[in-house]
């Protein structure tokens, strides 16, 4: 039997990203990816937004961990090169009912720590984006995009420096508990059986299954699976030079918004909808809803604008009739196991927050102070 000193399973933007800050911290990191090449799920199938923290409840770990995680993240593509944008965005209401819940929206905001906020009244949001229509808006200067390959490639290199390495079609299969360490199971083409002081689950969308196969774990803390696809239509004329969000309403998804890549170019989602697989197929059907929503803020849209452009599914932990669950990042004082971290649910805006997470799941091993405690099973 092998042995290794830190196991990271999944090569996604999180996995890479607590891969580099455990290896930073000293730790010889060995990092597991089931696919051919890094962050082929979650992590490039999203809108690349840095997110500036606008959403979260209070006393969740998402909001906890903002506004940290996009200034950490702002510095570290400034500093390593990555492609990035500080372009902002545009919250709108798009019905005169709506105006006082964004008003709402922007002070729950304000008091969560965000000082840059500007609300503006409709011919000033027409100055910035005149192609909007809304009743109000407040801008976001703070909220950017980022292009998420380099950013992995940077953190995967940094990892690497640090005498780290990434070996992929290296599926991880089970595990368990034992009095020398944590064994590891891997698959693929040379199965082999790792013994390891220290695991951290990252896989993503395989995260509870993975936890599910690791012996000694208890099975009450393994939460469910879920799949939440939405898909996004692409234009290939530049409506906008900002993020545009429609403002998140009380009990409803949050409507179809505007998103921009780092060329530039436009493009609109996701919508919702559950799903039992990963399946990243895109219905070119589902534009007529796309039509109808955009035009609430963008009544110029014309027929035939919208091409499919490609589908992304979250790895959701509670279902469609569900409240929404916030991130779950489990260490040994949540599961009595020592050296094992379970990440479950790390979706939006788990991008933005990835150097944030890193420090935490450091913190929780006790290589570097630990973030305040928190109640983890606060809602978005």
């Amino acid at each position: 039997m092998e042995t290794a000193d830190c196991v990271v399973v999944g090569a996604g933007v999180v996995g890479l990203a607590v891969a580099r800050t455990l290896a930073g911290a000293g730790r010889e990191v060995l990092v597991l990816e089931t696919e051919s090449r890094i962050g082929e799920h979650t992590s490039s199938r999203n809108s690349e937004v840095i997110h500036a923290g606008l959403y979260y409840k209070k006393g969740s770990l998402r909001q906890h961990l903002f506004p940290r995680a996009p200034r950490l993240l702002y510095a570290y593509c400034a500093e390593h090169g990555v492609p990035h944008r500080r372009l902002g965005k545009l919250v709108v209401a798009r019905r005169p009912e709506e105006v006082e819940h964004l008003r709402h929206h922007m002070m729950h905001a304000t008091e969560a720590g965000l000082d840059d906020l500007q609300w503006l009244e409709p011919d000033q949001a027409r100055e910035l984006e005149p192609n909007l229509s809304c009743y109000a808006a407040y801008l976001s200067p703070s909220s950017g995009i980022v292009d998420s390959h380099s950013l992995m490639l940077a953190y995967q290199a940094e990892l690497e420096a640090h005498g780290g390495r990434v070996v992929l079609r290296a599926p991880v299969t089970g595990g368990a508990v034992t009095s020398q360490g944590l064994r590891v199971e891997v698959g693929g083409a040379e199965p082999t059986t790792l013994l390891c002081k220290t695991l951290i689950n990252c896989a993503g969308h395989g995260a509870p299954p993975l936890a599910r196969a690791i012996k000694g774990l208890p099975a009450e803390k393994v939460p469910g699976n879920f799949f939440r696809r939405g898909v996004y239509f692409s234009v290939t004329s530049r409506p906008f030079r900002r993020l545009i969000y429609p403002v998140h309403t009380p009990g409803g998804n949050m409507d179809i918004h505007a998103v921009i890549d780092i060329a530039g170019n436009v493009r609109f989602g996701p919508d919702v909808e559950w799903v039992d697989r990963l399946d990243y197929t895109v219905d070119s059907g589902r534009a007529a809803a796309f039509y109808d929503s955009i035009r609430t803020f963008w009544p110029g849209l014309p027929d035939g604008a919208l091409s499919p452009a490609y589908a992304g599914i979250r790895p959701k932990i509670t279902g469609p009739n569900e409240p929404a669950a916030d991130f779950v990042i489990q260490g040994p004082r949540d599961h009595g196991i020592p050296h094992l971290v379970n990440l479950f649910g790390i979706e939006s805006p788990g991008l933005t927050s990835s150097l944030a997470i890193g420090e935490y799941v450091a913190g929780m091993l006790g290589l570097a102070a630990p973030m305040p405690s928190l109640t983890r099973s606060a809602a978005e």
